[in-house]
């Protein structure tokens, strides 16, 4: 029998603002059941960073975003008067908010949940021309145009919030994307405008300038975004804190990557993104290559490594480095069953790419809780309880 292996949080104070988190199938699972995975892997090379040329239109803000194949979980927040109700991710690694319009006519988008501007009484168009935006995916683009309107986040209410109202979706595949849209937590962008939750520190509907997630392994429920404290019934011992190495993503220094004491993997110290908006841990090509060559898996198909299942109880922690602070992942978080393969295969989420910076994802951030502390620029981690 062989297994597939892929090694692919938050708290507040009285006046927490709770958003409770679904986990769904990631756009990756979806496909994969669906036998469509190979025909996508083969069109769109997977990049979870999708850095652009600078020479672009410059009548257009272009803003560069990765591949949201392994998006999966998803929240419940409200734009207009009335409300109209969206699914979208809250993802640490974008500062973008967009969710599809009644403006586009594509099929799959009528899979989703679409804004409609003429239902609601405070939606607003900026003054002068229409402001054309392209974001730019791994998988495709979408374009739309700049707009604002009220936003709702469980009991904050955002006022004359800018966002992008798509109305061209490039890329059938999103058909299996599992969410309406997608609402950034990192810091603002190089376009100016300013993200959610800098509006609502701006506008005084929150007490702390932090938010934190606590992300569940297990069920469909439980897990949290919390909005301006930190509930510290969420964790056990004590939050470490790391400062921010740069302020763009929720990006810090790794010092190392070990196993079984031996450096494996970032000797000289390297970049980690906190990642609430990627299901996996990605790390460098000839890294990743590395661990997968301890723990002895083969490649598989799809790019995917197996393991004899026989030895999976075997396997070592992946022990992540941080600010001094060993933050071990054991084989039970790195390696995962695959629907598709049945009894014969388990799917985890260590994945290779490009960059020399580490994307830690839902895998890591499932264990350690984390606070995000836009007011002193740093990261904290916990165990998860």
């Amino acid at each position: 029998m062989k297994w597939l292996v892929v090694l692919g949080l938050v708290a507040l104070s009285e006046c927490l603002v709770r958003v409770p988190l679904i986990k769904v199938k990631s756009m990756r699972e979806n496909l994969q059941e669906n036998g469509m995975l190979k025909e996508y892997l083969e069109k769109y090379p997977y990049s979870p960073a999708k850095f652009l040329s600078k020479n672009q239109n410059k009548k257009v803000t272009y803003e560069s975003l990765r591949n949201y194949l392994d998006l999966v979980y998803v929240g419940l927040i409200t734009i207009g008067t009335p409300p109209q109700t969206f699914k979208v991710i809250f993802d640490t690694a974008a500062a973008d908010f967009w969710v599809p319009s009644v403006f586009c006519n594509i099929s799959f988008c009528y899979k989703h949940r679409r804004f409609n501007p003429q239902s609601s009484s405070t939606f607003r168009l900026p003054p002068g021309p229409l402001r054309p935006v392209e974001l730019n995916y791994g998988s495709g683009k979408i374009m739309g145009i700049l707009a604002n309107d009220t936003v709702k986040i469980g009991d904050l209410e955002d006022i004359n919030q800018a966002f992008v109202l798509s109305n061209q979706e490039d890329g059938a595949f999103r058909f299996f994307a599992e969410f309406d849209g997608l609402l950034g937590l990192a810091y603002p962008g190089q376009d100016g405008g300013t993200p959610v939750f800098d509006n609502l520190w701006e506008q005084g509907l929150i007490s702390e300038n932090l938010f934190a997630f606590y992300l569940t392994s297990g069920g469909m429920r439980g897990s949290m975004l919390m909005l301006g404290g930190v509930d510290h019934s969420y964790y056990s011992g004590e939050l470490r804190w790391v400062p921010v190495a740069k302020r763009r993503y929720w990006q810090v220094v790794l010092d190392s990557i070990t196993v079984n004491g031996t450096i494996i993997a970032c000797h000289d110290g390297c970049q980690a993104i906190l990642d609430t908006g990627s299901s996996v841990v990605n790390g460098p090509n000839k890294d990743v290559l590395n661990i997968h060559n301890i723990i002895h898996a083969q490649h598989s198909f799809n790019d995917k490594y197996v393991i004899d299942c026989n030895t999976t109880t075997h396997l070592p922690d992946i022990v992540f480095v941080i600010g001094g602070i060993n933050y071990p992942v054991p084989a039970r978080s790195y390696i995962r069953k695959l629907r598709s393969i049945g009894e014969q295969g388990r799917l985890g989420g260590l994945e290779e790419f490009s960059s020399k910076t580490w994307i830690l994802g839902e895998i890591f951030l499932r264990l350690y809780f984390s606070v995000y502390d836009r007011a002193n620029n740093r990261v904290g981690l916990a165990p998860a309880i």
